[in-house]
This record gives structure tokens, C-alpha cells and sequence, in this order.
């Protein structure tokens, strides 16, 4: 602890941590972490000739006692670190974990809560073992609000998030069917993402819950958690009522409000972007935001980095969900784009991952899927379809997307519209360009 209280000091007057070494700037805290193509510990001389404060290094050799500090475990010690300083900020934290959503459910969250209060949250996607502990530094001490999307694919790992994070306020999207071959069962994804209600419950905080989803509601009314403030949102009955006056292409709603009921034009598209919405608007009137600023914040929220594009090229309208796709969040994809009325409907579905045992039914669920519902074409991508195609003759296999793209650059589509989905290691945003 002693040494943590030193670095930590350091980092109040500098106040930056990075594990970057191409990212130095003069002042900084270097932690050397280890992956494995690579070891930080080998870029510590360089991060102090490049202007750091000092480095975080956990083998010997690279320990000068001076500058380069050796500890146990780097990082560990980034993960204490991190909760040293969380017990500084006397602010509230929000964890938002979840199969689906959560990311957009925390910009929309970010979006809002920013209308009031000075707001740090996680960029981009970093909800992990490391991306947790660095957006916690990445608050400095006048921040009002906080915002961590905590992500897992195996069992206790957003216990673990929150044992730093320690957050009084919480959301889960939903609970869903994802990473089942790191989780191992069902239930063992239920558990790990009630370790977010466990962690706020502990400090009798907030809980934000959908109060139309029955596996959520159900964890929130066991005897332990009556201490707990339950905020719902939903449809009616809720803490925050809302209704979808419309879902295509982009999700509109009406958020009933103490001003009246107000119409919210979203840049979302589908109506399971509803509940994302709704979560965010619950959170703003919680927080007692202008129900116009909550308004304003949620329609100028505009998706990217993959998440339910719609983007118009020179020949067709494009829905690129590509960032990644599990059984749940394939199925209201497609539910959604079969609702969408034009003549000329293309899927092009990539292959999902970690799904262990369950991966060859949950391949065949889609095709049915697509099957059933009125789409023009279907292309899919990756090897699991390969033995399953034949059964769907609507659809078209290729092995892998560098496949696909040289077909559509000899056989070109034009006036169509397109739902591009699937997990990211397909890589289908590579195809944009030719569609």
C-alpha cells in the first residue's frame, strides 16, 4: 500500500496513467503490462527517456529502484491503483453491464447525464480487466459523474470489476445467450452479471431495471436487496414510462414526463434500442435532468464505430451492425430489418463466436430465421454455415469475407437495402465499399 500511496501522489500532480508506450507524455505514470505478443516491461527505459514520471515495472531486470519501481504484479497493481483513486471521488458511479447494449446504453447514458454534471465514462470499448481500471484514472478529481461499462466472457469476472470499481448506481441491459463456451451454462451468465445488483446493493445504492424484463425484476426482489433503491422504466407502471410510436427505420418514441409527454426522434434504429433509450431517460429523470435537455441529449445521439449504422451509399442503404452479434442480438437484428418495408432486402450474417456447444443450432436458428421472414437474399459468412446452407437455398455461403468481397466486386448490388451483422472477427466492414 505504501507504494501505491506514493505513485498515487505522483498521479495527483500529473494526473495521467498510461500502459501505452508510444503514448507518453512528460509526467506520466508507465505501467509495463504484459500480453501475449508482447511485454511492457521492456519499453520502461523508453517511456522515462520519453518524459515519464516514472514506470511500473514487475520483473527485476528492468528495476532501477530509481524511476523504473518494481512491484508483484503490474497488473495488479494498475487494478489497485485505480480503486485508491475511486475511494478518493465522493461522486456516483454507474456500472452498466449486459449481453446487448450496453454500450450504446452507456453513450445514451453519457449523453444525458452530461446535460447536468461534469461526466467521465469508458471510451469505446474498453470494459475489461484493464480498460476498467484506466477509465476510473482517467477521471480527475472534480469529476461529478461516472460511467463504466464492465464487460465478461467467463464466470466472476464483473465481480472482479466491481470489487474496483465499487459502484452505488447500476444497470443490466438485459441477460442473454453470449460467450457460452467461456461462461460454460446459462446460469453461470445470470450469476456473473448479477455480481453489477450484488456490488450496489451492498452500498444500498440505485438501481436502474427494466421493469418488463421478468429475470431482471426477479433478481431486484429478493429479500436482500430491500435497501436498494429500484428505479424502473418501461412501458407503464414504471418509474419512467415510455411507449415506440415507431421502430423503422429509427426507433421514435414518447417519454411521459412531468412536462407532458415528450416525442424523442432517436438515430437509433429498431425497437430494441427502446429499453436502451428508456434506461437513459430513467437516469436523467432520476437525476432530476430538464426532461427537454434529455430529449435533445438522446436525438443528437448518433451511433458508430458499428453499432446499427445506417449509412446511404451510391447504390443501397446499409445497416452495419457489424461490432458483434450473439443469438439474442441476431435475432432482433433480423426480427427489426424484417419489419422494415422495401422491395429489395439483402442479409449478410457473419458467423458468431464462443458459442461452444450451442453453435451449430444457433447458426441453424438464424437461417430459419431468415428463412421465415420476407428478405430478398442472404450471404453468409464464415465455416460454420458451410454444412447448414444447403438446407436454405435463399442463401449463399462464403467461407470468409475476403470471399464475399471479391464476389460483390464482380457482382455488383445496387437498390437494395442491406442488414451487414455479425461477430467482429468477421470483419464484414470490409465489404462496405463494395455495397
Amino acid at each position: 500500500m505504501e507504494i501505491i500511496e506514493q505513485i498515487y501522489k505522483i498521479f495527483c500532480q500529473k494526473g495521467r496513467v498510461t500502459t501505452d508506450s508510444r503514448d507518453i507524455q512528460p509526467g506520466d505514470i508507465f505501467i509495463a503490462l504484459k500480453g501475449k505478443n508482447h511485454n511492457g516491461n521492456i519499453f520502461a527505459k523508453q517511456a522515462i527517456n520519453q518524459g515519464a514520471a516514472c514506470a511500473i515495472v514487475d520483473e527485476e531486470e528492468y528495476a532501477d529502484g530509481q524511476k523504473c519501481i518494481l512491484v508483484p504484479d503490474c497488473l495488479q497493481f494498475l487494478q489497485q491503483l485505480a480503486h485508491h483513486h475511486r475511494k478518493q471521488l465522493n461522486i456516483p458511479i454507474l456500472g452498466i453491464t449486459g449481453t446487448n447494449g450496453k454500450t450504446t446504453t452507456k453513450e445514451l447514458c453519457l449523453a444525458v447525464i452530461s446535460q447536468k454534471y461534469k461526466t467521465i465514462a469508458t471510451q469505446g470499448n474498453l470494459n475489461n480487466h484493464i480498460g476498467v481500471p484506466l477509465t476510473l484514472l482517467s477521471m480527475p478529481r472534480d469529476t461529478e459523474f461516472g460511467i463504466v461499462e464492465m464487460g465478461a466472457n467467463h464466470p466472476g469476472e464483473i465481480k472482479a470489476l466491481c470489487d474496483i470499481v465499487e459502484p452505488n448506481l447500476g444497470i443490466i441491459t438485459n441477460i442473454g445467450c453470449a460467450h457460452i463456451e467461456g461462461f460454460g451454462s446459462q446460469e453461470n451468465i445470470i450469476q456473473t452479471k448479477r455480481a453489477l445488483y450484488d456490488a450496489v446493493n451492498r452500498c444500498q445504492g440505485t438501481l436502474f431495471v427494466n421493469g418488463e424484463d421478468n429475470l431482471l425484476m426477479g433478481l431486484t426482489t429478493e429479500p436482500s436487496f430491500s435497501k436498494t433503491k429500484i428505479v424502473t422504466y418501461g412501458t407503464q407502471d414504471c418509474f419512467t414510462n415510455g411507449e415506440i410510436a415507431q421502430s423503422v427505420p429509427y426507433l421514435v418514441y414518447t417519454l411521459k414526463t412531468r412536462k407532458g409527454h415528450l416525442y424523442i426522434r432517436t438515430k437509433l434504429i429498431g425497437e430494441y434500442n427502446f429499453p436502451n433509450a428508456m434506461a437513459a431517460s430513467a437516469l436523467g429523470l432520476y437525476f432530476q435532468i430538464d426532461p427537454l435537455s434529455i430529449q435533445s441529449a438522446i436525438e443528437n445521439y448518433k451511433p458508430s464505430n458499428m453499432r446499427s449504422q445506417l449509412l446511404k451509399t451510391e447504390k443501397n442503404t446499409v445497416i452495419l451492425d457489424a461490432y458483434n452479434a450473439n443469438p439474442s442480438s441476431m435475432k432482433v437484428a433480423i426480427d427489426n430489418f424484417g419489419k422494415i418495408q422495401e422491395p429489395h432486402k439483402i442479409i449478410i450474417a457473419g458467423e458468431m463466436k464462443e458459442l461452444g456447444d450451442i453453435t451449430t443450432s444457433a447458426h441453424r436458428q438464424i437461417l430459419q430465421q431468415i428463412k421465415d421472414t420476407n428478405i430478398t437474399r442472404a450471404f453468409v459468412v464464415g465455416k460454420v454455415f458451410e454444412e447448414l446452407v444447403h438446407d436454405f437455398p435463399n442463401a449463399m455461403y462464403f467461407e470468409d469475407t475476403d470471399t464475399l468481397a471479391h464476389y460483390l466486386q464482380t457482382n455488383p448490388i445496387s437498390s437494395s437495402f442491406i442488414l451487414v451483422k455479425g461477430s467482429r472477427g468477421n470483419q464484414l466492414e470490409k465489404i462496405i465499399q463494395y455495397l
